[in-house]
């Protein structure tokens, strides 16, 4: 399987917005920093920047944090991947329905949680894992789209012999096909086959 820097370097990424992979690097790095943050305000005395004065208004801070930091990573890798835009749109709307869920999550800890009467935690807390479900499954079928792009599986691997050089090539089917034809009882094809397979590599 050839390596991500491989696959770029071959312009299998190209033709996408720079400032979009850009803008998705960054949404994935501040996402990153939400859910280390979360974390700190729970372990250290981070809580003091948030004006998180007691326990339960540091966990209040810190399930905010997380709760936003972790859609923001999962469309930041769609923004990054070559996805099409139904990937896109789908990992936007999961992410959608989570910031609804913290915001709802914002809105009735601790009065409305788990020990209330009341008690809204079930429904937030479904809330946000439909929206976090669906924006992984855009994710998830980002990355496989991705991985299959640059999958040589379904391919035909030559080895091309010339003055006592061997060379792996991968090509498709079709090409495969093409080829073969070409070369069959044409010794001068089969030279120019040959030349033309060390150029596709060479490329």
């Amino acid at each position: 399987m050839p390596s991500l820097s491989e696959a770029y370097d071959r312009g299998e990424w190209t033709g996408r917005d720079p400032r979009r992979v850009s803008a998705g690097g960054g949404l994935f790095a501040v996402g990153a920093l939400a859910v280390v943050s979360a974390i700190l305000v729970l372990t250290t005395d981070l809580a003091a920047v948030f004006d998180a004065t007691s326990t339960t208004d540091a966990r209040r801070v810190a399930g905010a944090l997380a709760g936003l930091g972790i859609p923001a990573m999962f469309v930041g890798v769609v923004a990054v991947l070559p996805a099409s835009r139904r990937e896109r749109l789908g990992a936007l709307a999961g992410a959608a329905v989570t910031v609804a869920g913290v915001v709802m999550y914002w809105r009735v800890y601790p009065q409305q949680w788990v020990e209330a009467s009341d008690s809204m935690a079930f429904p937030t807390a479904m809330l946000y894992f439909v929206g976090g479900s669906v924006a992984l499954w855009f994710v998830l079928s980002a990355v496989a789209s991705f991985k299959l792009r640059n999958n040589p599986q379904g391919t035909v691997r030559l080895e091309v012999t010339r003055q006592g050089e061997t060379e792996e090539i991968h090509v498709t089917r079709s090409e495969y096909q093409r080829y073969k034809r070409a070369v069959q009882g044409d010794a001068d094809n089969s030279e120019a086959v040959a030349e033309e397979l060390r150029a596709l590599h060479r490329d």
